[in-house]
């Protein structure tokens, strides 16, 4: 079997996801009347008014963290304030500033190399969706029938019990009849039209729902003529194989990454009842399990997929981390160090890095608070300085990956490329240890520490002697 073929921009960028009505807003866009303040706790149905112009008079603070990516959760004209609910594919919502400011965010970024990836939800449409509201008013006489999954008429589309199938059961949500010639067509061509306005790819919202390979080989085979080097990234929060053969995703969320990471670095401190239902309830894991992890991560997959997993540590369906570890800052930034020295691509939910909490939906949907006083700068500032360290060197991106030591809280392990060589060091446990680490010749030489403190280290006869790793700390070494 051929290696995989996964876009190479994306094994260099570091993501930022955005939920587009809560990050920033802009006077630039007309809003409506009766929004939510932009300060006041997230409700299920209620809007703030965030908008993408107000993302573009932001890109240079993200410029500023060290991203180069943006993940958007839908940005379609929807009635919803997540925009799940798709009305019409080929409008950008008017509340954040329609087609106009989509097309000025594109151009602003990638005027910065900041890359833009959509999120394409194309199981399901909504009431509204054209096709849809016109059978709910013409019913047995509209020419789309076929395009949904109607159980009789006149349709329940506003009752507890739909006569249609629908995503988990809600009526707003009809599910598309992707058997239907024209439904496929129609969704290729969204597909097609975004790439091509300059979206540098697609994150597909629950892909799993629509059970048919053929279509998503179609789907990548659409969009790769457009743009070879469009990133297409699917939402499975499990082993993913059947989709990363080569033929479907690039690859997917990589909410094992997160799973493994709430396990190490949260472990007896994590709030158990914030993963309930979600399908990301972790198992604590000492240095040794988590080791195993991550090499069952680094051994699923061909390792052009590995390099473009998208590595989160949550998103807008959990709890943030930092909710998850009961705040406790130490957690989220051995977590993200972790996350910037490991094979694939980091994505950073909007304000994890200022200390945003939030528990399960919609509270992990706060608002981006920018205040300045209300951020916790010393986190920010880790934040830019993981991130920096992988921009700068190749090794933490595309180089090899091996776990040197596993024991009790801490796990060591090598990246390297060529004769760049660093070596990491995670204590997660709450108490300071003295450890020796043997190492293959290979590794031999001085190093420095560039994140954890100004030390030298020699490593010598195949060892590392007597390394002092104070409670919940990190140590990034990096061979002269």
């Amino acid at each position: 079997m051929s290696p995989a073929i996964t876009p190479e921009w994306v094994k260099h960028a570091v993501f930022y996801q955005i939920f587009p009505d809560r990050f920033a807003k802009s006077t630039q866009v007309p809003k409506p009347s009766n929004l939510e303040k932009w300060d006041s706790p997230p409700t299920t149905y209620g809007f703030k008014g965030g908008d993408l112009l107000g993302v573009v008079e932001h890109l240079d603070y993200l410029k500023e963290l060290g991203i180069n990516a943006i993940y958007f959760t839908p940005v379609f004209q929807s009635t919803a304030n997540h925009r799940y609910h798709t009305q019409d594919y080929f409008q950008i919502d008017p509340i954040l500033g329609g087609n106009t400011a989509f097309k000025t965010l594109l151009d602003q970024a990638h005027r910065r190399d900041i890359r833009i990836v959509i999120d394409g939800v194309f199981n399901h449409a909504s009431r509204g969706f054209y096709q849809f509201n016109h059978a709910l008013e013409n019913e047995k006489a509209s020419p789309y029938l076929d395009w949904f999954y109607f159980h009789g008429f006149p349709v329940n589309a506003y009752h507890d019990k739909a006569n249609y199938d629908c995503w988990w059961g809600i009526p707003a949500l009809p599910k598309l009849n992707t058997n239907t010639a024209a439904v496929r067509e129609f969704i290729f061509e969204v597909a097609e039209y975004w790439i091509k306005a300059g979206a540098d790819g697609w994150r597909l919202d629950v892909p799993a729902e629509i059970n048919d390979d053929s279509f998503w080989r179609e789907f990548r085979r659409r969009v790769k003529a457009v743009n070879p080097e469009a990133y297409i990234v699917g939402e499975i929060w499990h082993d993913a194989h059947r989709w990363l053969q080569g033929d479907q995703f690039d690859a997917v969320m990589n909410y094992v990454f997160t799973k493994a990471c709430l396990g190490f670095f949260a472990r007896g401190q994590y709030d158990g009842s914030l993963t309930e239902g979600t399908g990301l309830s972790p198992i604590s894991l000492n240095a040794p399990q988590f080791a195993y992890e991550v090499k069952r991560m680094l051994s699923m997959y061909d390792i052009n997929i590995v390099q473009a997993q998208l590595n989160l540590l949550d998103s807008h369906d959990t709890a943030r981390y930092l909710q998850f570890a009961k705040g406790d800052v130490s957690a989220l930034e051995l977590a993200t160090l972790f996350q910037m020295t490991f094979s694939g691509t980091p994505s950073i939910y909007y304000g994890d890095e200022i200390g945003l909490m939030g528990g399960k939906d919609p509270d992990s949907r706060r608002s981006f608070p920018w205040d300045e006083n209300q951020w916790n700068k010393k986190l920010l500032a880790w934040f830019k300085q993981c991130v920096a360290l992988r921009n700068a060197h190749p090794a933490l991106r595309t180089g090899d990956f091996k776990v040197l030591y596993a024991e009790g809280d801490v796990i060591a392990y090598a990246r390297t490329l060529g004769e760049e060589v660093f070596i990491v060091l995670l204590n997660a446990g709450h108490s300071s240890v003295m450890i020796d680490i043997t190492v293959e010749a290979a590794l031999s030489g001085t190093y420095q520490a560039c994140i954890g403190g100004a030390m030298q280290f020699a490593v010598t006869d195949s060892k590392i002697s007597a390394i002092s790793l104070p409670q919940r700390y990190g140590l990034v070494l990096k061979r002269q």
